[in-house]
């Protein structure tokens, strides 16, 4: 094989993952309003594919680069795969939305009405809304000539009217104007009536309506449309004297960059589809036309109403995890062993409680956390702020510069700052994307250190709804390794050599290949070896080159990777020891765990990071060993659940397609597995604390005098 035949091209794996989740979405076995969540997931997934990816790749083709990506492919080509597989996908998403998902919820008792549908009652109703309400907010904005486009809003939704000739010129020239649709104004439109769900698109009712907003014109064609705008610029930190005034420069430059795809109606005439394209300076490739509502990101909020249960998933709220007592401190608990926790089929709670009890315990000298993304009311960066106020020495390490929470980041980080916390803006030229929280608290013992270690963010809302792991621990070499790692990453100071951990980008990726290679090394001497490895993305071909030998050796290897995956498996003399599986489900794979057979004694990891170069050389990531015994059989057993599963599992080919895997007789669905496993762990500690007597005993009273 040549060296580009090796890799699969990271941009078209991506759009495949996507493709992954809208076959969730066209899926008939899954309830209604979860095929339209997953539907709108892969229009929200495309949006941030292009501001980050293909506008990158835009940025090189505009400067000239023919370099090759490791799949042999230049900027130039992949924009041209790109666009035509996309092309596919919208198509697919249109034709779902219109000829599966609507009848289906329709049926459901959710129908979306167009002009032609409504009756006089319904008619005076959008009336009284648009006179009301929406002619209020929305401005029309004339349109000299295509050079003198207004500014529209990335991402936003907008309206663009052709008015009819004026009677009196005589070159019967086209008069336009742009109507912004967003800001407060909801999407969905409820329409009055019982029985059912009726709603209309607030689009549909602007264009009923639209002549009021131009009294005395004609309305020839009202069209909406939507752009998106380039997002691959980053701030240069070299030259930055205000980490966030540059952040913020970079915020107002998207504003303003150019163009990188327009969406539109189907119906657009060639008049107004050709003065769209020239006002925005897209190429035709760019230009996305579609019979479906424009935007459909936005039906995640459809998706979200009360509704009847059949057309959702049945209930599974998170469980409370049976190694935590709730009467207990989490200091008391994690002093005794070390606790891991499977989220969100365990609450994350725990978590949230490691920082609340922090903030309170009058024992508690520090806290010391390291913030990627939060969610905008967080209940962790308010104990944070109790922290600091009630005098505990608080830093955290707030990153600035993680894509697209960058605005909500900066409001904190300057929150903080103004309640007392010293706040670090990360590393310079690195983001840190490593999940750690160390609790420094004084004890009869001395000084002991308390962490918690994670794969996910700091974010009880997204804690519900991806997969995810927490370890929390008191070990010494942790705490030695933790304060090691935070003073490095808050200061000046040069890191040192870890007892347990390993840090990217100083490490982490040799520490990874060595770990292959050892396994490598095992086969070739006649021993069994094996990886099974659980992430996100798999990218790096240095990783991938390592696999490969270790599967030339005949190291079984078990992958999966939720997303992208660079790797060919399956192939002769190269990988054919080597098999990725793919899982898209309810919850959002995003748990990274390793697993080397070490001649039996496994070797067992979590880690912040993916097998990705960016993750293993641009940013600062964590890969934290699991060494209590009890936790290291959990995370095995979690890890071989969704190795093992065949419902909702996609094989990766040699070709970078997927397959669905066969059930088989005893059909596997991992997520449902580890949530059974959860309950009933849980029914089971219930159930031996029933069994222990524990007598009440009497409160010591202060003596008086």
């Amino acid at each position: 094989m040549t060296e580009e035949a090796l890799y699969l091209n990271r941009e078209l794996s991506w759009l495949e993952f996507n493709q992954r989740v809208l076959d969730e979405a066209a899926d008939p076995s899954v309830p209604a309003l979860e095929r339209l969540k997953f539907l709108a997931i892969t229009a929200s997934n495309l949006d941030e594919f292009f501001m980050v990816r293909v506008g990158g790749l835009r940025l090189l083709t505009g400067e000239g680069r023919t370099t090759l990506d490791p799949s042999g492919l230049t900027p130039k080509q992949q924009l041209a795969a790109i666009h035509q597989r996309v092309h596919q996908m919208v198509a697919e998403q249109e034709r779902l939305l219109l000829e599966e998902l609507e009848p289906l919820l329709a049926a459901g008792g959710i129908h979306r009405a167009v002009a032609g549908d409504l009756y006089g009652e319904q008619w005076q109703y959008l009336s009284q809304v648009f006179d009301e309400e929406i002619g209020r907010i929305v401005t029309p904005a004339a349109v000299q000539d295509a050079a003198r486009f207004p500014l529209v809003a990335n991402l936003g939704l907008h309206m663009a009217i052709r008015l009819r000739p004026r009677a009196d010129d005589p070159k019967k020239r086209a008069r336009y104007a742009v109507i912004p649709l967003g800001g407060s104004l909801q999407r969905f439109v409820a329409l009055p009536g019982e029985g059912t769900r009726r709603y209309v698109l607030l689009e549909e009712v602007v264009r009923i309506f639209a002549e009021r907003l131009f009294p005395g014109e004609r309305v020839a064609e009202a069209v909406v449309f939507r752009v998106t705008r380039n997002a691959g610029m980053n701030v240069d930190e070299d030259g930055a004297s205000d980490l966030l005034a540059e952040m913020e420069g970079v915020l107002d430059a998207r504003t303003f960059s150019e163009c990188i795809r327009l969406e539109m109606e189907t119906q657009a005439t060639k008049t107004m589809a050709e003065f769209l394209r020239r006002a925005l300076r897209v190429g035709s490739e760019e230009v996305y036309a579609t019979r479906a509502p424009v935007s459909l990101g936005d039906y995640m909020a459809l998706a979200g109403i009360e509704a009847d249960e059949s057309l959702r998933y049945a209930g599974m709220p998170p469980q409370a995890s049976p190694s935590v007592d709730s009467s207990l401190p989490m200091f008391q608990q994690i002093a005794k062993a070390d606790i891991l926790l499977c989220h969100p089929y365990e609450s994350f709670e725990p978590v949230e409680r490691f920082v609340r009890e922090a903030a309170s315990d009058p024992d508690v000298l520090a806290i010391k956390q390291v913030l990627y993304r939060t969610s905008r009311d967080s209940p962790i960066v308010e104990a944070l702020r109790q922290a600091a106020a009630s005098g505990k020495y608080v830093t955290v390490l707030v990153e600035v510069k993680a894509r697209f929470d960058e605005a909500r980041n900066i409001d904190w980080a300057r929150r903080l700052e103004m309640d007392g916390v010293q706040v670090i803006y990360g590393v310079k030229g690195l983001k840190t994307h490593a999940k750690i929280c160390m609790v420094v608290r004084r004890e009869p013992r001395g000084i002991v250190r308390y962490m918690h270690f994670g794969t996910g963010n700091y974010n009880e809302r997204t804690a519900k709804l991806y997969s995810d792991i927490s370890l929390f621990t008191c070990n010494e070499d942790f705490g030695a390794d933790s304060s090691a790692f935070l003073n490095a990453v808050a200061g000046y100071s040069t890191p040192q050599a870890f007892r347990r951990l390993a840090v990217s980008p100083i490490g982490l990726r040799e520490k990874l290949i060595e770990l292959i290679e050892a396994e490598t090394e095992r086969r070739r001497q006649g021993q069994k070896a094996r990886i099974d490895a659980k992430m996100n993305s798999l990218a790096d071909t240095d990783v991938i080159d390592a696999l490969y030998r270790a599967s030339q050796a005949g190291v079984k290897i078990r992958l999966n990777v939720r997303g992208i995956c660079c790797l060919r498996p399956g192939v002769k003399g190269l990988s054919e020891n080597i098999q990725v599986v793919s899982i898209v489900d309810r919850f959002l794979e995003h748990a990274r765990i390793l697993v080397f057979h070490h001649g039996g004694d496994a070797r067992v990891f979590i880690s912040s990071a993916d097998w990705m170069p960016r993750n293993l050389r641009r940013r600062v990531e964590l890969l934290v060993p699991v060494e209590d015994p009890g936790c290291r059989r959990k995370l095995i057993g979690i890890l071989d659940t969704c190795l093992q599963g065949t419902c909702k599992a996609r094989r990766l080919l040699p070709d970078g397609g997927h397959e669905r895997l066969v059930a088989g007789e005893k059909p596997v669905r991992a997520q449902w597995a580890l949530y059974e496993m959860v309950t009933k762990a849980l029914a089971s500690g219930r159930r031996s604390r029933r069994n222990v007597f524990e007598p009440h005993r009497p409160e010591r009273r202060q003596s008086k005098g």
